[in-house]
């Protein structure tokens, strides 16, 4: 039986915020991560960023990249979405 596991914190607006701040798009996004050998559209993508998918850990360590970013920078101000 397969069992979708809920997002208890949502990375998505960060991810956002990121991507804009490099100036790219979803779909320039979405070609990094398959250069990097993470296979995801940009219409996947964008379920990433409005909170409908999960991320795999594998996408979020390739989007360190892609952004050339440090953890820190997509996890920013989280931990504040914990006590709602």
């Amino acid at each position: 039986m397969y069992m979708k596991i809920r997002a208890d914190i949502n990375l998505g607006a960060n991810l956002k915020k990121v991507r804009l701040s490099c100036g790219l798009t979803q779909d320039k996004v979405s070609s990094q991560l398959q250069l990097l050998g993470l296979d995801y559209s940009r219409s996947f993508y964008s379920r990433f960023e409005s909170g409908e998918r999960n991320i795999p850990i594998s996408v979020i360590v390739g989007l360190t990249k892609v952004f050339n970013c440090d953890y820190n920078t997509l996890f920013d101000g989280l931990d504040s979405q914990q006590d709602n």
